[in-house]
């Protein structure tokens, strides 16, 4: 701790399917189940409307981590999973080749009674950022540059 005060959380972004991953979210607050402060769920119909460029941008504006929570094969729309695991990776490839750690993004198929799963990728994805810490000027420069 620097000066007395607890190190800042980084923050955490989750992309909750709204037929899936978003009720799984649900049914852990309807549990009263608690997980980090630094997340932030945005419940969308399908993550795969999200553009490569939205991801890096995540980053530049100081997102720290982004879980991607899909239905995954199970996914209502037609070929959706597969685009987006392809997109998925395809930004894990470029964080590499920019030099952020691609653990800070992660894609995962939650269930809309997975509360364990929630919370076990939550945490995960929590740890790890306190591993890491937020993006760092340099990798946020290599991101923009892109």
């Amino acid at each position: 701790m620097e000066g007395g005060q607890p190190p800042r959380s980084v923050p955490m972004l989750l992309l909750a399917t709204t037929s899936c991953a978003y009720p799984g979210a649900d049914t852990v607050g309807q549990a009263h189940a608690s997980y980090p402060p630094n997340t932030y769920i945005l419940r969308v119909p399908s993550p795969v409307l999200f553009p490569e460029d939205f991801y890096y941008r995540c980053f530049q504006k100081g997102i720290g981590g982004i879980i991607v929570m899909s239905c995954g094969e199970e996914c209502p729309y037609h070929g959706a999973y597969a685009r987006l695991a392809a997109r998925v990776d395809r930004v894990y490839r470029g964080l590499k080749e920019r030099g952020l750690d691609p653990r800070r993004i992660r894609l995962t198929a939650i269930c809309t009674v997975c509360s364990n799963a929630f919370l076990r990728e939550v945490n995960q994805m929590n740890d790890i950022l306190r591993q890491l810490g937020p993006p760092q000027r340099g990798e946020l420069q290599a991101a923009e540059a892109s």
